[in-house]
């Protein structure tokens, strides 16, 4: 795994062996920072269900201020500390180690990356409910291109889709409360 572009352009990541992360593919990647670019610089951007840290280390590579990595599993947090002391960029992260549905709505990022594992749908709407509240600039959400997500998730409407084989990205904006109610989303 490698970084695509920005300022640690080709530089190789660690991963962790077995199937207990599902990177997202360098391709799926590239899209994303493609849309992103012009969103990226000097923002907060938070790596939610993080893995190997991959997406939150690109946001870093093209002009992120700071990426906060929220990742359950143990193994996953120590290779995400590790590729960041690589880069010497650890003073531009932020890595804790938990539950996303418990520590996602406390980061105030301006955009927010959500990845959990396909095979646990419900990861999706506890962490959607946990951003309700307070809800970024924009979340996007990696998934299924089999799994269709909701077209809303209370003030969060979703704008764009972009499939790329088995894996779809879908991009979420707030709404006013009036469009909501408008909507009947209420």
């Amino acid at each position: 795994m490698r970084v695509i572009a920005g300022e640690f352009r080709r530089r190789l990541l660690k991963s962790l062996e077995g199937m207990e992360t599902r990177p997202t593919p360098d391709r799926l990647r590239e899209a994303l920072f493609n849309v992103l670019q012009g969103r990226i610089e000097g923002v907060m951007f938070v790596d939610a269900y993080a893995g190997t840290g991959a997406v939150g280390i690109e946001a870093l590579s093209r002009g992120a201020a700071l990426v906060v990595f929220i990742e359950r599993s143990k193994a996953a947090v120590q290779v995400i500390q590790e590729n960041l002391a690589a880069l010497k960029v650890t003073e531009r992260a932020r890595v804790i180690r938990g539950s996303v549905g418990t520590y996602v709505a406390a980061q105030k990022g301006e955009l927010v990356f959500l990845d959990p594992p396909y095979a646990q749908e419900d990861e999706y709407e506890k962490a959607f409910a946990a951003l309700q509240k307070t809800p970024p600039a924009l979340v996007i959400a990696q998934h299924a291109s089999r799994q269709e997500l909701a077209e809303s998730y209370g003030p969060l409407r979703r704008v764009r889709v972009l499939r790329q084989g088995d894996n779809s990205l879908s991009f979420y904006e707030p709404v006013s409360e009036e469009a909501q109610l408008e909507d009947g989303l209420e």
